[in-house]
């Protein structure tokens, strides 16, 4: 079945605080929930977990929209993998290279990011996150909530369609734009407190 584009923003160079960024973003696409991305997942799932084996210290996690049936979302698969630290892990930098992935330090105090195959072109964000942080666990929280609830992931579906056509140039300022919104979902989830998400 063909995807049903929901919304769409043009490629423009990545930007942090206005300044031009060196890694150029894939446009932003939301569509329908695909029945398919389950097992997009659990077959990457199983290729990470063989290449990363030595640095994993759990099963690595299907986060992100894809992960929450009935969800509109941005056909890409978004993977977190359990590390026992990030020093530890540096490892995995080439590892994962050999399965695909590009390396960018995103949030490098957090993770260690990448995406599949290319910055351009995204079928896969993976995130290596130390295991038992507040990352991981806030992650986990804010993914078993909104499929939890029709109501959340209504309106999470409604604000992320609203956000991309507000800021169709920006992806910086999409993305800053939900974080209000999870970090509510996560307060309630733990009942209160910031979020590192």
């Amino acid at each position: 079945m063909a995807q049903q584009s929901l919304a769409r923003k043009q490629v423009r160079p990545h930007t942090r605080r206005g300044v031009p960024h060196p890694m150029k973003d894939a446009p932003i696409e939301i569509v329908e929930y695909q029945l398919h991305w389950p097992a997009e997942f659990e077959r990457e799932q199983a290729a990470i977990s063989q290449a990363l084996a030595p640095w994993l210290v759990a099963t690595p996690e299907h986060i992100g929209s894809t992960a929450v049936p009935g969800l509109a979302a941005k056909p890409v698969i978004d993977i977190m993998a359990p590390v026992a630290s990030l020093d530890g892990s540096i490892g995995c930098l080439a590892a994962a290279t050999r399965i695909g992935y590009v390396h960018f330090p995103y949030k490098p105090d957090l993770m260690h990011w990448f995406c599949k195959p290319s910055p351009e072109h995204r079928t896969h964000h993976l995130h290596l996150v130390p295991a038992n942080s507040r990352l991981w666990v806030e992650r986990l929280a804010f993914r078993n909530a909104l499929r939890s609830s029709e109501k959340l992931r209504m309106e999470y579906q409604e604000l992320k369609c609203k956000l991309a056509e507000k800021h169709r140039g920006d992806r910086e300022a999409y993305t800053e734009a939900k974080s209000p919104f999870i970090q509510r979902v996560v307060r309630t989830s733990f009942g209160g407190g910031n979020s590192a998400a």
